[in-house]
């Protein structure tokens, strides 16, 4: 696939890594040459220096010809006016856009073809806000996802020692919930994929990943996590755009503090918010911490721009006490060596973030992509369609179908009781190795590593017969 990447920063510098790994065609547009260097110097891509939403850099690029167009610069009104320019000017299939604010957001007929063109929008802020909210409902969690609309979940646990699984073969795990749907997806132990069978054992320490119904996740947690009392108090260190969207959306749920460093920021967000107590100051100032309370809180959430400054509060906060620390943190490099120290979880904005953009490039109908163990391996949910004649999954059992090695498929999400006016019920399948693929069904596949997906977005097309 060719395609136009718009923007070098943290969000671009990521999709491109995850794109040009995948063997497509793509050029990054930037107006930082000296980035555009260092991204040539790494990665096998082409580049182009210039304004994003110029004509004629556009042109350059190869907006004559591209298929896709990713607008992801800082710059909301660079991103629309791209998007508007390749559809206009060049007739460009398929066009993404970043959206920081939500004034856009609000109102998608701006977004329509009559006006900025926008085939899909995303923005990394509010889908790592919505992260950072699951793993505060589940605050045992490493990684909490959701897919088709919410009915399964995919969660991360660390298998702890003294747990009910742990030390025991997976296949124990249909004695000890009977009456609970459940699969164990993958393990990774010492940061290396173990591909799961009934005879697998949980160790403690590995980082186990489970496929259940939403409605069962808890009881699936008590088997492998240590469940620690619910989470009330919340501190919030930084009061930027992720900051203020995560304490906007918790405050009526939870006690939340929010420590913000620049005076007009603090009385801006302090007027934004009802039930939140703002604080100026500083977030590694331990006389600050102290005074806060630091030892009450349930979770300490540090979410400034500066990934050291979370590193060094959420280190600080969980020394004076806080139960369970989590920190933005933009380095990959730097998630892998901090968490599961004095910080319990790290996140990566743009790996937590790229999922949503990964959904519209992946071949095949792929519905979500949620990027694993910080860019490391996929999970990702897709829709088989058409017969046993022109398609190589549907009509055919899980024993029968060609997957590679280190490519599993999860569950199944199936309509049951449904007619041709009204729409069936969604049914959580957990397949066996006879279970038959039904069109439309939706099967979330686990790939342990990145180089499997090619072959899984291979298996799951259908031939020419089907259209």
């Amino acid at each position: 696939m060719k395609i136009i990447l718009l923007g070098a920063g943290q969000v671009g510098t990521s999709v491109a890594e995850n794109l040009v790994s995948e063997s497509n065609d793509i050029t990054l547009v930037d107006t930082d040459a000296d980035q555009l260097q260092t991204m040539r110097d790494r990665l096998d891509l082409r580049t182009v220096c210039g304004n994003a939403a110029s004509p004629s850099v556009l042109r350059e690029a190869g907006a004559e010809d591209a298929d896709l167009l990713i607008a992801v610069t800082q710059s909301d009104q660079t991103n629309l006016c791209a998007c508007r320019i390749a559809r206009t000017l060049f007739n460009l299939p398929t066009r993404i856009a970043r959206l920081r604010s939500s004034d856009f957001v609000d109102h998608p007929e701006l977004l329509s073809i009559d006006n900025f063109a926008v085939d899909f929008s995303i923005c990394p802020e509010q889908i790592v806000t919505d992260y950072i909210r699951r793993l505060i409902a589940f605050p045992e969690a490493l990684q909490v996802l959701d897919f088709a609309d919410g009915v399964l979940s995919l969660i991360g646990v660390r298998a702890y020692e003294g747990g009910p699984l742990v030390g025991h073969p997976l296949k124990a795990l249909r004695y000890h919930m009977p009456n609970v749907e459940v699969r164990i997806a993958a393990i990774y132990r010492q940061g290396e994929p173990i591909i799961p069978e009934g005879d697998t054992f949980i160790q403690p320490g590995d980082e186990v990943f489970c496929l259940a119904a939403s409605v069962h996740i808890r009881q699936v947690m008590r088997e492998l996590a240590r469940i620690d009392r619910p989470i009330r108090r919340i501190m919030i260190a930084g009061g930027g755009n992720i900051g203020l969207r995560l304490a906007r959306s918790i405050e009526r749920d939870y006690e939340v503090k929010i420590l913000e460093s620049e005076k007009r920021r603090a009385e801006a967000i302090a007027n934004d918010l009802s039930r939140t107590l703002v604080l100026r100051g500083d977030a590694t100032d331990e006389n600050l911490l102290e005074n806060e309370n630091i030892d009450e809180m349930d979770m300490f959430v540090a979410l400034t721009n500066d990934e050291e400054d979370n590193i060094m509060s959420a280190s600080l906060a969980k020394r004076m006490g806080a139960r369970r620390t989590l920190a933005l943190i933009n380095r990959k490099s730097y998630v892998d060596l901090v968490q599961g120290g004095h910080i319990d979880i790290a996140i990566s904005p743009a790996q937590t973030s790229i999922g949503s953009l990964l959904a519209h490039v992946r071949r095949g109908d792929v519905v979500a992509v949620h990027s694993l163990r910080r860019g490391a391996a996929e999970a990702l949910e897709i829709i088989a369609h058409g017969d046993e004649k022109n398609s190589k999954v549907v009509g055919r059992a899980i024993e029968n179908i060609r997957l590679p090695r280190g490519a599993t498929i999860g569950a199944i999400v199936r309509e049951v009781g449904g007619t041709e006016d009204k729409p069936g019920r969604p049914t959580v399948v957990m397949p066996h190795h006879d279970t038959v693929i039904e069109p439309e069904d939706h099967l979330i596949v686990f790939c342990t590593t990145k180089k499997l997906v090619r072959q899984v977005e291979k298996l799951f097309q259908v031939d020419f017969s089907f259209f």
